[in-house]
């Protein structure tokens, strides 16, 4: 396996060693017509509690990166997405998991959010203005704000 491509957090001490288990996630970067994506704050009592991300959660044995999608985002949001086709992969090595977040673009849902969880949810556009935003989400408003033709620049947050 090649060296993830985020390191979180580097001056902590990683769980489990260097022979910890890769963790599959898949993740959601909503998208309306108006061209604002979801993030959603994670709950208290997870690890990064408050930080903003783009929804998602680990895949199930035999689960596809759309079917969990499907799942997480109907027990997390409850909403049924329309199709998803995976976007773009990366790894970030968190102190708690090394994680391979698989990233899937959606433009159709159906359903009223509802927050499940108890977290919070907004709806952004770049520069966000929500913040802590977590350390995965980075590269994802990188790749947006290249997309939108915003090049050079490399955090997409609000000052």
């Amino acid at each position: 396996m090649s060296a993830p491509v985020l390191v979180a957090d580097a001056e902590m001490p990683r769980e489990g060693g260097a022979d910890r288990a890769l963790v599959d996630v898949a993740v959601g970067v909503l998208i309306r017509p108006d061209g604002d994506f979801l993030l959603t704050s994670r709950p208290t009592g997870k690890v990064y509690a408050g930080y903003w991300e783009f929804p998602g959660g680990k895949l199930e044995p035999g689960e596809t990166v759309v079917q969990a999608l499907q799942r997480e985002l109907h027990e997390e949001l409850g909403i049924v997405i329309g199709p998803a086709t995976l976007w773009k992969v990366d790894m970030v090595d968190y102190p708690h998991a090394l994680v391979r977040l698989n990233f899937c673009k959606i433009f159709s849902w159906t359903g009223d959010l509802q927050m499940r969880e108890a977290q919070s949810f907004s709806w952004q556009h770049l520069p966000v203005r929500v913040e802590p935003v977590l350390p995965g989400t980075v590269p994802v408003l990188q790749w947006l704000a290249q997309e939108q033709g915003f090049e050079g620049a490399t955090y997409f947050v609000a000052a």
